[in-house]
């Protein structure tokens, strides 16, 4: 890249990095005219035209909340389009996160003041996604820590807070709250916006089992176990013990369908059952149950069982 390239190519960055995409393509086209070989000045155009035609569709969305979700898939469409070019420029990649999702945060910190406590403690996670994002684990954690506080024990606002606890070396916390969040709805949670190497290794080890989408994770949570990764146990309280019981009961007589997907049942099965031997074990209820539940995941899946045992 020439010299002069260079220079320029870093003052479109800048404006990158403080939400002005505009700006940036003014001097990215000229340079491409000029440095027509360079990779980085196509990326980093090619950047700002993306983000030029998101806010103009942005824009043109009235509903509010439409609005808030948009930016969310709108950069996991940019990054399923990064995934396909033959070249990333890394630094471009990362003014455009900084630009993009101080963008999406002016907007979200707009609707922290929202009445429907569902709708507030929405913005409230948004916002403290968006500051993850700009690697502001701290107003992160308050963020998503006030989300909880308005509506709590949502999956992907305890996964998201978990995250930001790993991310800040909390490990232990950040395994408490992702095993809550796999437990509660697993479905419901965003891979694409986890980054810590704490779960990042515990979703490449169970893709490396051959699981990907809802199955993906799903099993998520049983590896993490299995691994050792999810080790930290809870006592839960006797209407806790009561809905678990009664989910495996209703479980274990889906299984019994032939039409069941028992690709799905298997791990919901599985995350259930290691949670209640954690609470055998915390509670000191006997060897008996612990035993019982043993049998049933022996029967269940026979390499889950022996994985389980070592």
């Amino acid at each position: 890249m020439k010299t002069q390239t260079e220079i320029r190519l870093r003052e479109a960055l800048s404006y990158i990095e403080n939400a002005d995409p505009q700006q940036a393509s003014q001097i990215t086209s000229r340079l491409f005219v000029d440095d027509i070989e360079s990779e980085e000045v196509f990326f980093t155009n090619q950047c700002c035209s993306f983000w030029i035609n998101t806010k103009k569709q942005l824009e043109s969305t009235t509903d509010l909340y439409e609005k808030g979700d948009r930016f969310f898939s709108e950069w996991k469409s940019f990054l399923s389009w990064c995934n396909v070019q033959s070249y990333i420029y890394k630094e471009a990649l990362y003014a455009f996160q900084k630009g993009y999702f101080s963008d999406a945060l002016t907007f979200f910190q707009g609707r922290l003041e929202d009445k429907e406590p569902r709708q507030r403690a929405e913005s409230y996670r948004k916002a403290g996604l968006c500051y993850k994002m700009l690697g502001n684990f701290e107003n992160a954690k308050m963020c998503l820590t006030s989300a909880n506080n308005i509506y709590p024990n949502i999956a992907p606002v305890l996964a998201e807070l978990a995250d930001c606890y790993a991310l800040c070396g909390e490990s232990k916390f950040g395994k408490v709250l992702f095993r809550e969040a796999f437990f509660i709805n697993p479905e419901t949670i965003d891979l694409d916006f986890l980054e810590s190497e704490l779960i990042e290794c515990l979703v490449k080890k169970t893709k490396e089992k051959g699981y990907s989408n809802k199955y993906l994770l799903h099993w998520i949570p049983v590896y993490g176990v299995l691994s050792g990764v999810l080790n930290i146990k809870r006592e839960l309280n006797a209407q806790e013990v009561g809905r678990l019981k009664q989910a495996i009961y209703a479980m274990e007589n889906d299984l019994k369908d032939p039409s069941c997907d028992k690709e799905l049942l298997t791990p919901k099965l599985l995350n259930h059952y290691f949670r209640l031997i954690d609470h055998f074990i915390i509670t000191n209820e006997g060897d008996n149950r612990i035993n019982e539940i043993l049998i049933r995941i022996k029967i269940l899946d026979t390499s889950i069982y022996e994985m389980y045992k070592k």
